[in-house]
């Protein structure tokens, strides 16, 4: 029978990666006085999927948080840095626009700029107003390839950024990290699970029979899900009627020289291709809808658009977007692809691993498993994969491309939620950021407007300000920004620095 009190004393983590390894470092870190074993268990068999290298702010945090020092993450992971995604052709052939990192302009009123510069450009023009972008740093510089984290410039100095890293790299580096803490790792391979009379998982089994016992279970196992799925049959929410696409194929390139500081998607025919530029190679992959495209002609669409030469196979990755119906079941803490799969069109997913692991830290257990701590963290981690999805599904909502694929895109349902923002902002522009929500009225904002989802006019409180003095106050930004911008070493040279000149 199942001990249902007291502390934890055992978590095994089912899979290693990113999502099994951010998990062991974050909890042998918390639990300082080594009061619960901590196990990985992976199979050297079984290959890491690894399509996650592009991150997103919060990462830097995290690092933080694990106690990694952010020159030597850099070093071992072959990581860049990233300011920004850049979404190329979405509105058709030739368009571009970003969804930048940080903040537009500099503090000017009781409303964010956007709202004055939207004003300026229905009163005044496009020629004084400028374009949303010039008031962005981090557009700005991504265009120029420029990058450093800090600029005495700026009011608060600190640049907002992201990497792009080697996702197996960042693996094993955690891994070092999580051993020396005291992690254990076991190199077996798992076939099967016991159940205890209650229903939790009182053990994982091996391939040669033996078995491993534990209070916790945090599966990062993959899509497989052997235990949130496999043993407790938790279920799963599928999301293809409002993101379609379900293949990927992924191929590396050689290095780019000029390693551009952000991410780049861009629309093809029947999905996007994304581009992340390391310091030993670039990351390939097309995202795209197998009732359009086969995975020849995907592949074949993927090796003609390579940014240099291809140093890798195509490899052919299945997917079903949506989420579990419970992150939490009994034991079972599912972390990464086993909880849940959305396309990585803005780098949010080793962001859901690492704010599902903040939430179980904050929800952090003991023996008796309390369902008031479970449901919370479900409700939570939902909601969070709900807000993500949103912004996804307008990416393919709002298109403006003449293919089949995106005809139906344009046209399918979209979620209530999803709706309420697009009407709200159609007004005055406005963007509510609920709860801890993820994504601020930055992105919002950039994608709204990048996608022309115009307001209908400027927010009305910035009728308190006199035009005059809003395209003097404007001006001036565009001017301070684009000047920092100029004295920013180029982003190649700035990672050269930290890891060397052959980066």
């Amino acid at each position: 029978m199942r001990d249902a009190s007291g502390p934890l004393r055992k978590i095994v983590i089912v899979g290693g990666g990113t999502a099994g390894w951010m998990a062991a470092v974050a909890l042998s870190k918390m639990l300082e006085n080594r009061f619960c074993e901590i196990h990985v268990v992976e199979s050297s068999e079984i290959g890491i999927v690894g399509v996650g290298e592009a991150t997103i702010p919060p990462i830097v945090q995290m690092n933080r948080l694990l106690g990694l020092d952010e020159d030597e993450f850099i070093r071992k992971t072959k990581a860049t840095f990233k300011l920004a995604i850049q979404f190329a052709d979405w509105m058709g052939d030739g368009s571009r626009y970003y969804h930048p990192f940080g903040q537009f302009g500099l503090a000017m009123g009781p409303l964010a700029v956007p709202h004055y510069w939207r004003r300026l450009l229905k009163e005044r023009g496009a020629d004084a107003a400028g374009s949303l972008d010039d008031y962005s740093l981090t557009s700005i510089a991504s265009t120029a390839n420029r990058f450093q984290r800090q600029h005495p410039l700026l009011k608060g100095g600190n640049i907002a950024y992201a990497f792009h890293f080697d996702a197996s790299l960042y693996a094993l580096f955690l891994r070092e990290r999580a051993e020396a803490q005291g992690v254990i790792r076991h190199d077996r391979r798992i076939t099967g699970h016991r159940l205890a009379e209650d229903g939790f998982v009182d053990a994982v089994v091996f391939d040669d029979g033996e078995s491993m016992d534990s209070d916790l279970f945090i599966d990062c196992s993959g899509f497989r899900g052997v235990l949130i799925e496999e043993a407790l049959q938790t279920g799963y929410d599928d999301w293809t009627h409002w993101l379609p696409c379900d293949r990927a194929v992924a191929m590396p390139s050689e290095r780019m020289p000029e390693l551009p500081p952000y991410t780049r998607s861009t629309a093809r025919s029947a999905g996007w291709q994304w581009r992340i530029g390391l310091q030993h190679r670039t990351g390939n992959g097309l995202v795209y809808c197998s009732r359009y495209l086969g995975e020849d002609e995907a592949a074949s669409i993927l090796t003609s658009n390579l940014p240099t030469p291809a140093c890798g196979e195509p490899r052919q990755l299945r997917f079903v977007t949506g989420r579990r119906k419970l992150m939490w079941n009994k034991n079972v803490v599912a972390l990464g692809l086993a909880s849940g799969f959305l396309e990585p069109l803005e780098s949010t997913s080793i962001h859901l691993i690492q704010s599902g692991i903040e939430k179980l830290l904050q929800l952090f257990p003991d023996r008796s498993f309390r369902k008031e701590d479970s449901d919370l963290y479900n409700k939570l981690v939902a909601l969070e994969y709900e807000q993500v999805r949103d912004l996804i599904v307008f990416h393919y909502h709002a298109n403006g491309r003449p293919e089949p694929f995106w005809q139906e895109c344009r046209e399918a349902p979209i979620p209530d939620s999803l709706q309420e923002r697009i009407d709200l902002y159609r007004g005055y522009g406005r963007i509510f950021r609920r709860e801890d929500e993820l994504f601020s009225a930055v992105s919002w904002t950039s994608v709204f407007e990048g996608k022309n989802h115009h307001a209908a006019g400027p927010d009305p409180i910035t009728a308190g300000m006199p035009i005059d003095r809003i395209e003097r106050t404007l001006s001036k930004q565009r001017q301070i920004i684009a000047d920092a911008v100029k004295t920013m070493p180029p982003h190649a040279d700035f990672v050269a620095g930290i890891a060397g000149p052959q980066a």
